[in-house]
């Protein structure tokens, strides 16, 4: 969105210098790399960088404008803007850029599968709207990638902003949703992810709940335990969604979106019921509640249901989740270690469990960020890999033992269990061990890397 330089200053309270060169017309950048002729540059700061290092470099490439809050970082003749704070300025003017947007926003946050929910929502919003839909690209989800996404919607291009929320603090996704003031929102489930950064369960649950602390419909998990507790609190009816039909699953309030497996889909809305034929080709349950909770997103922004159906044979997951990449070894390497939490750990090897190949094996790195209940959770883990009858697993990590632990009590057998200190230790073993017909998962936290190990044995 372009923003004229006399509100850019009012929404920022700038102290503005040289501002008798100042652009009419404001359109924010922070990378040098993409900087266009007449862009002004906003110079953020984090932990591995400085851009009021850059700022030089910004007006050579054409930047005429500066956004900063170090002067020492002024450039003779440019106009600039200093401010307190350049992270707190770019939100604010991510959220100026939201007040001129006429279209409709969906927020989506969760603590596993927003990426997943954000992408398959958007594939089935194109259906009604094409290119006229605006994502968030890839994870960015945190202030700056909110703020960026809010910035480069436009009316003349957009009509719908798919935004997804992410939360390392307490209270990160109220913040986010006082910028980007989403009118529907999706919430995944509130799980274990950054326990530890959160600094308790509560705070985690009121972290994710501030979705709908600006009055968004919400869309919630009809199995998720804290979304149900919480649901009353909410002062507009629900939309809940499920990917299971069983009796007592469906809610009586409010509207219900069902997945039964992969060929049946069920709509309730205010009494009415329309049931459709559908072909589910997404792995696992969790995928397919995430697909349910994409639908009901379209739903509610006024997507077909039939042109929905027509569509989801066709519906594709992110880069990074259960990932087929078939080895000409004839080994079936299975990538789904995007991130990790509990949850999505035990449904990737649920998942994995109905895999036709001539063994499993489950190459498990630890999961990061979860507090006093990291221990317990590692072990939790382990016991469900062996509860899916995996035929090897390896596990690396701070927590391999705790895997290992798991494991063994759920009757797994100590031979069958390889711990492994590197990814090029774990690739090794793959490489003399692992036989024709053989499906690897390999799954764990970001940053254990696993992608590595896929590097080396496609190498």
């Amino acid at each position: 969105m372009t923003l004229s330089f006399d509100d850019v200053v009012a929404a920022l309270g700038a102290c503005v210098v040289n501002g008798e060169r100042a652009p009419q017309n404001v359109r924010v950048t922070t990378d040098t790399r993409s900087i266009e002729r007449g862009d002004t540059f906003l110079a953020l700061r984090g932990e591995k960088f400085d851009g009021h290092d850059y700022t030089r470099q910004a007006v050579e490439k054409g930047a005429v404008a500066l956004v900063v809050t170090d002067r020492d970082a002024l450039v003779d003749g440019v106009t600039a803007l200093v401010v307190p704070d350049t992270l707190r300025a770019y939100m604010k003017l991510g959220g100026l850029s939201r007040d001129r947007f006429s279209g409709r926003v969906l927020g989506i946050t969760g603590s596993a599968g927003k990426t997943t929910t954000k992408v398959l929502a958007a594939q089935l919003l194109a259906l009604k709207y094409g290119t006229r839909v605006l994502a968030s690209p890839a994870n960015e989800n945190n202030e700056i990638g909110v703020s960026k996404l809010l910035l480069n919607a436009n009316n003349a291009d957009h009509d719908v902003l798919v935004v997804e929320m992410g939360a390392r603090h307490f209270g990160d996704i109220a913040n986010l949703v006082e910028i980007a003031k989403p009118d529907v929102g999706v919430l995944t489930n509130i799980g274990d992810a950054h326990v530890e950064v959160m600094g308790s369960r509560e705070r985690l649950e009121e972290t994710k709940w501030g979705l709908f602390s600006g009055g968004a419909r919400a869309i919630l998990n009809a199995s998720d335990e804290a979304s149900i507790r919480r649901a009353p609190s909410l002062q507009r009816s629900v939309h809940w969604y499920l990917a299971t039909r069983e009796d007592g699953d469906i809610p009586t309030n409010g509207r219900v979106t069902a997945l039964a497996g992969t060929s049946l889909l069920q709509d309730i809305d205010a009494g009415v019921v329309t049931t459709r034929a559908v072909d589910v080709r997404l792995p696992g349950d969790h995928n397919r509640a995430n697909l349910a909770g994409a639908i009901a997103g379209a739903l509610e922004l006024d997507v077909d249901l039939d042109a929905i159906v027509q569509a989801i044979p066709d519906l594709t997951l992110p880069a990074g989740r259960y990932e087929r990449m078939p080895l000409p070894s004839g080994v079936v390497l299975i990538y789904d270690a995007y991130n990790a939490n509990a949850a999505g750990m035990m449904a990737a090897l649920s998942t994995f469990a109905n895999e036709a190949s001539g063994r499993r094996i489950a190459l498990l790195a630890s999961m990061a960020e979860l507090g006093e209940e990291a221990a317990a959770l590692h072990e939790r883990v382990g016991r469900h890999a062996a509860r899916t009858n995996v035929d090897v697993m390896l596990v690396g990590g701070e927590f391999a033992a705790e895997l290992a632990s798991g494991a063994l009590r759920e009757g797994l057998s100590s031979e069958r269990i390889v711990p492994f200190a590197t990814n090029a230790q774990a690739a090794q073993w793959v490489r003399e061990n692992a036989r024709r017909g053989d499906a690897i998962l390999l799954k764990g936290s970001r940053k254990y890397r696993l992608e590595e190990i896929v590097e080396e044995l496609r190498a």
